[in-house]
């Protein structure tokens, strides 16, 4: 019997839900045949947990419910706290006062039975619910004491990874930028220690391409992603889906729309709301009204969750502005100003420090603006967060010149510019340029990568183009790159002709 068991737990860690769910099948129908029914309640828990990861949670439910009637007139084990455990996990979206009751059972359940994996998830998930209430302080003494347990060893590899994979969650969340990332590389460390940890690795690959893509690695963010999508596509959904957000997130960032478009409607299709992406693509594809319709419909979905509405409320105040309606900006940066005030989050407190600036810009009043957005800029980048940084900076172009100190607004226009262009950000380089008064450059190029683009039609190497542009050879590739894809291109020859055709290179006489 425990044969089955240890064969279903390999192949879940291989990734092989469909065998684990078999042999685990194979286990209860024994356990019942043999009148144990504590054993076979746990193998049901099992199977329901594979089903519900996979999305389908008819199937999760009702193997969930088999649990349930197996134990009902069973005293109390640790059974009883792990069929609670498992429940937590689905209503953690719930109502939070009863998450935080039914988290000190499972932790009373574990204290009592001596089971240290069962006080961890109650620590786990009363502090995930008590962060949620804004109760800051209380849920993160929990998520501490959680930490722990997995730090100190106590916990088994997968109740571990459980709450590692909640951490980074977590602080993602709440807007830490800075523990998250540490906690993301914690999380890779212990992963480097198994031998195989395929959903662990594929929900820690979600969280890395976060802070990557905070960071400004925008290129190894996108390739995490894809990898999150191929990994989790057939084992956990929601973390596809996350994936396929991310990608969209990515692709909107470079300007690469129809990408975009294409990547959160996976992510919706695989049940994740894509908000406040989608919301801001159609901002970016010049539909203001119906961003700001779009935005608003996803806030009024949204009605208790202080932390989600956060990240919506940043994306409305931007999405009011650029339709010149202050008044929903100001009702947004209000909410978004008191849940970073309530949390204390370094992320949130720099959203809200850039989106008051905005709007007092937007008011005209520059005179006010301006140390606000300088806050918020030295922020972002205390948290390492260039393109964040560089989205300031343009406000504070607007700023500098409504005072009248042109040179500061050039200074900050050449910073950003450069930002832009090293990440590959076409539309906000773009307005760069119409800031400048230039026109936009044909095919979506930035200045820089029109730079590289006219070298390589002169038919210079990346070498030689580095060492002319005093760039990295790796970041001229990097330029090539964006630029094949960009302008649909799979050679220099073919990049050349589009640079020849639209004036950004002459043809050498002779």
């Amino acid at each position: 019997m425990d044969d089955l068991e240890d064969r279903a737990d390999a192949a879940w860690w291989r990734g092989d839900v469909d065998e684990s769910s078999a042999l685990l099948e194979r286990a209860y129908r024994n356990h019942l045949d043999e009148g144990r029914p504590r054993p076979a309640a746990m193998a049901a828990v099992g199977i329901a947990v594979n089903a519900f990861l996979r999305g389908d949670g008819v199937v999760g439910s009702g193997w969930l419910g088999r649990a349930q009637r197996l134990l009902r007139d069973e005293p109390e084990q640790v059974e009883h706290g792990y069929l609670l455990y498992f429940e937590l996990e689905g209503a953690l979206d719930g109502d939070p006062a009863a998450v935080v009751a039914t988290a000190g059972r499972v932790r009373d359940i574990g204290r009592r039975h001596g089971d240290p994996n069962l006080v961890a998830a109650g620590d786990l998930f009363e502090g995930r619910a008590l962060v949620r209430q804004g109760r800051v302080a209380e849920g993160m003494a929990l998520l501490d004491e959680a930490m722990l347990a997995v730090l100190s060893g106590e916990l088994r590899p997968e109740y571990a990874g459980n709450v590692y994979c909640h951490l980074m969650a977590a602080f993602h969340e709440l807007a830490d930028v800075r523990r998250a990332a540490e906690w993301t590389e914690a999380t890779s460390r212990w992963l480097a220690g198994l031998p195989a940890a395929v959903l662990f690795t594929g929900i820690c690959r979600v969280h890395r391409s976060q802070v990557m893509a905070r960071r400004g690695a925008w290129a190894q963010a996108e390739r995490e992603a894809a990898l999150v999508c191929l990994e989790l596509a057939d084992l956990h959904v929601a973390g596809a889906a996350e994936g396929h957000y991310q990608l969209g997130e990515l692709h909107r960032l470079r300007g690469d729309l129809a990408a975009a478009e294409a990547a959160y409607r996976r992510a919706h299709g695989l049940g994740r709301d894509p908000q406040p992406g989608l919301a801001l693509l159609r901002l970016a594809q010049g539909r203001a009204s119906t961003a700001a319709a779009s935005i608003r419909a996803a806030l009024t979905a949204v009605t208790s969750d202080r932390l989600a509405r956060a990240q919506l409320c940043a994306a409305q105040v931007e999405i009011a502005l650029a339709a010149g309606d202050t008044g929903t900006a100001a009702r947004a940066c209000d909410e978004l100003t008191r849940t970073a005030s309530s949390y204390g989050s370094s992320g949130l407190e720099a959203a809200a420090l850039q989106a008051r600036g905005a709007l007092l810009l937007a008011e005209g009043r520059a005179e006010a603006a301006l140390p606000t957005l300088r806050a918020a800029c030295r922020r972002w980048r205390e948290l390492d967060a260039p393109y964040d940084a560089a989205r300031v900076r343009l406000l504070l172009v607007g700023t500098y010149r409504a005072l009248d100190d042109g040179d500061a607004a050039t200074r900050e226009l050449d910073a950003a510019a450069a930002v832009f262009d090293e990440l590959g950000a076409t539309l906000d380089a773009a307005r760069v340029a119409a800031l400048r008064g230039r026109p936009a450059l044909p095919g979506g190029l930035s200045a820089r990568e029109a730079e590289v683009l006219a070298l390589v039609a002169a038919g210079r190497t990346n070498r030689e183009i580095a060492a002319a542009l005093v760039l990295s050879p790796k970041t001229v590739a990097r330029h090539l790159s964006n630029i094949f894809a960009k302008l649909g291109v799979s050679s220099r020859t073919q990049a050349a002709a589009f640079a020849y055709e639209h004036g950004l290179a002459t043809p050498e006489r002779g």
